[in-house]
């Protein structure tokens, strides 16, 4: 058991794969089954017990489910065997699964993630949107900015890759509210990938080269605008972001969580300061990660996890033995 003083010891890694490790497990049950809550109840369920074998004292800061009155790990909920045994204290951003239709349909890029840092690491973000804008490491500081037009931010970003427009790739989710950007994109002449959810990976894909992603922008949801920069901030790469605020309660509700700057943009330190440790599981195959492969004994994860304070990056293969394993955590 963890009873180390330092909130994200790097002997936290291994346990914190081993909760995405669960919920991904659990949610392949329901890929292609046309059922994204089923998917996401079955993620959260198996995230949670998992939480209760990790020796931590930990809240939950971002959570998951506000929007579609999903099944949530709820913003304040207290996981973790820590609380009655002792353990560190740490704030948890977690989403157990992102991607849940994704995983309905049997689509590409469906994951189990969360990240872990000390007390007040993260921002405190609510479930509205996020206009988002992130490129890799290695380039100038402030090379994209969320205010500039696409066709300024690919050139400024070819000018830096020493490229042509054309060869750059730009992700962003496939949304009617993006048509005008995706317009915009297409007649700089840059390529582009749309993607159907799951924009956390979607923002770390722009950090893995065989990703093959320059850049990212557009709106989803900020509390994986908070998870994403969180494994930024492990990574590397730069992000902005901006809350999107549709009415009065949701500016009341930010309010309450300490946000009173409607207008501000975020960058990574914004959104996960200090020593923070971001893991995820692969629930279908995508870009950063393979998904699930269940046998009728056994199943095959793939994880990575990393921790901002070294820069490590790690990549965990599991083989899960469902005889041995106990059914809580492959269900």
């Amino acid at each position: 058991m963890i009873r180390d003083s330092t909130p994200v010891d790097r002997n936290l890694a291994l346990e914190l794969v081993r909760v995405t490790e669960a919920a991904a497990l659990a949610a392949s049950r329901w890929i292609g089954r046309g059922d994204k809550n089923a998917a996401d109840g079955a993620a959260v369920d198996a995230m949670r017990r998992a939480f209760d074998t990790v020796a931590i004292s930990g809240t939950v800061v971002i959570g998951e489910g506000e929007m579609d009155e999903a099944p949530m790990l709820f913003i304040g909920e207290k996981v973790g065997s820590g609380w009655q045994h002792g353990g560190p204290e740490v704030d948890i951003a977690v989403d157990p699964l992102e991607g849940t239709s994704i995983t309905a349909k049997g689509a590409e890029n469906a994951i189990a993630t969360l990240a872990v840092g000390q007390p007040g690491s993260f921002l405190h973000a609510p479930d509205i949107y996020m206009d988002k804008i992130a490129v890799g490491p290695g380039l100038p500081a402030g090379i994209v900015h969320i205010d500039a037009s696409p066709a300024e931010n690919l050139r400024e970003l070819a000018r830096a890759k020493k490229c042509e427009i054309g060869d750059l790739m730009v992700c962003m989710l496939d949304r009617d509210r993006h048509k005008a950007m995706i317009k915009a994109c297409r007649e700089a002449g840059a390529r582009i990938t749309l993607i159907g959810d799951g924009d956390v990976a979607g923002v770390v894909a722009v950090s893995q080269l065989e990703a093959g992603i320059d850049l990212y922008i557009g709106s989803g949801g900020a509390p994986e605008g908070v998870l994403a920069a969180a494994a930024l901030r492990c990574i590397g790469g730069q992000m902005q972001g901006r809350l999107l605020f549709e009415d009065d309660e949701q500016i009341a509700r930010a309010a309450s969580m300490g946000i009173t700057d409607t207008n501000m943009i975020y960058t990574v330190e914004d959104m996960a300061r200090g020593d923070v440790m971001f893991s995820a599981t692969g629930v279908t195959n995508g870009a950063m990660l393979r998904g699930v492969r269940r046998g009728a004994a056994m199943a095959v994860t793939h994880s990575i996890v990393m921790r901002s304070a070294t820069g490590t990056v790690r990549y965990i293969e599991g083989r899960h033995n469902f005889a041995l394993k106990p059914r809580a955590f492959i269900a």
